[in-house]
């Protein structure tokens, strides 16, 4: 088959997937570094729960829990990837740092909670796309396993939901989205007890590959997004961030 005929026949192939289908409602959600850099707008960030240290992360053997601390860091992401761009539901991350006992830097990963946001213009990428429960779109990150929050590095997967796709389909299945952040400014501290800080950040360098395992409509959906991407991907945010050292945790 050639490139031409497959892509006359994505529309085809959505609109038979479509008509049988029964009005199942879309999956919810309609809804250290971090160096200098460039300054990118971002939307304002929760502040995070100064008393949530409930998936603060287990320490190494032989540390100091007086020198490590739990962080929860909290933001909304401003995301472009791709032909969209949208201000993702927030997202909450922890984990640990501090002196490992050889004098170098260590680190934990903890956890990370995330909500499904819609992808405007569902899967049809038109009004009438958003508004249908069949054809809707939303799209969660989730961690991608690789994370270093004193060189402001963190991979991340991103499901794609909709009822037409298997739970499978996502963005950075094989090999997460690799970011690369840079801070936008200075910090800014909202309170020192309990400490809150507040900064920005941005990462507008790194490449979005190709949804996949998303079933029939794989090809589709890589179009429709504009996906892979290579350049004029944008992460950028405005976060905030909570911590204890570990001998004063519960």
């Amino acid at each position: 088959m050639s490139k031409a005929t497959a892509a006359r026949r994505g529309p085809s192939l959505l609109r038979r997937l479509v008509a049988p289908a029964t009005a199942t409602a879309l999956l919810a959600g309609a809804g250290g570094v971090w160096a200098s850099g460039a300054a990118h707008a971002a939307p304002t960030a929760a502040t995070p729960s100064a008393a949530d240290y409930a998936d603060c992360p287990a320490l190494p053997e032989g540390v100091d829990p007086a020198r490590w601390r739990c962080e929860v860091h909290t933001a909304s992401p401003k995301l472009t990837m791709g032909k969209i761009t949208l201000t993702l539901a927030p997202i909450t991350m922890t984990h640990a740092e501090g002196p490992l006992p050889d004098g170098t830097d260590g680190g934990v990963w903890g956890a990370m909670h995330s909500a499904p946001t819609a992808v405007p213009g569902g899967l049809t990428g038109t009004p009438a796309g958003a508004h249908s429960p069949i054809t809707g779109l939303a799209i969660q990150p989730e961690y991608g396993g690789r994370s270093d929050f004193y060189t402001g590095r963190l991979s991340l997967r991103f499901r794609l939901l909709s009822p037409l796709l298997p739970p499978t389909c996502t963005i950075g299945a094989g090999e997460p989205v690799d970011f690369q952040v840079k801070r936008s400014g200075p910090s800014k501290w909202v309170s020192q007890d309990p400490p809150v800080i507040e900064f920005s950040a941005y990462d507008d360098a790194f490449s979005a590959p190709a949804p996949e395992h998303c079933g029939p409509l794989t090809g589709l959906l890589g179009r429709r997004l504009g996906l892979p991407a290579a350049t004029g991907n944008l992460l950028s945010y405005d976060a905030s961030y909570t911590f204890k050292t570990y001998d004063r945790l519960p």
